[in-house]
């Protein structure tokens, strides 16, 4: 198992199925993640730092099989500005 660690581009949905395929840049590294897809999709945006578990398959993209977000999550910082919102007077 390798792991990188990096800034998210070019994030997108190659593939719709019970588990979606999706497709990141992390620096210079092209990734993919099938496993927990769902929820990466729904925790990083571009621009956020993560590092991920994984290896490199036979067209040196890098398979994700576990992340972390460096910071906080896309659903975190959506909370917080929804309370700020609606529950400040």
């Amino acid at each position: 198992m390798n792991t990188l660690k990096g800034t998210v581009s070019h994030l997108k949905v190659i593939k719709l199925s019970d588990y979606p395929l999706v497709y990141f840049k992390l620096d210079d590294h092209h990734c993919l993640i099938a496993k927990h897809s769902l929820n990466f999709l729904a925790d990083v945006e571009d621009g956020m730092q993560i590092t991920v578990v994984g290896q490199f398959n036979v067209r040196k993209q890098f398979v994700a099989a576990k992340y972390a977000v460096l910071g906080k999550t896309r659903i975190m910082i959506d909370i917080e500005k929804y309370q700020q919102t609606h529950f400040i007077s």
